[in-house]
């Protein structure tokens, strides 16, 4: 996957473009991410017992991952991503601008 939890990253679509925001949670099976901030939806919500507060309810709704590109690290421009295999064996994600090791 090339968004992860806890990435910083661009909406490039919608009515949220040119937003940042880091994101929360990835839905990998529905290719959606809830990033902080962006793509605020309102709810109406009744009271149930005193726990639950009434009344419209302003929170994130996911957003789709083809709609929001990586924000590197290092040069701090949206990138796209890249994955590169080390010589011990492992895995990462590489920024396609400047070659560095995303994590």
């Amino acid at each position: 996957m090339k968004i992860k939890k806890d990435d910083n990253v661009l909406v490039i679509a919608g009515k949220d473009k040119g937003k940042k925001g880091k994101v929360r949670f990835v839905y990998l099976k529905e290719r959606k991410a809830l990033i902080e901030g962006v793509n605020m939806i309102k709810t109406h919500s009744k009271a149930k017992a005193q726990v639950k507060q009434a009344g419209l309810i302003e929170r994130e709704a996911p957003i789709d991952l083809s709609d929001v590109m990586l924000l590197c690290s290092r040069c701090h421009h949206p990138t796209r991503v890249g994955f590169k295999v080390l010589d011990d064996g492992s895995k990462v994600r590489i920024c396609r601008s400047c070659g560095e090791v995303i994590e």
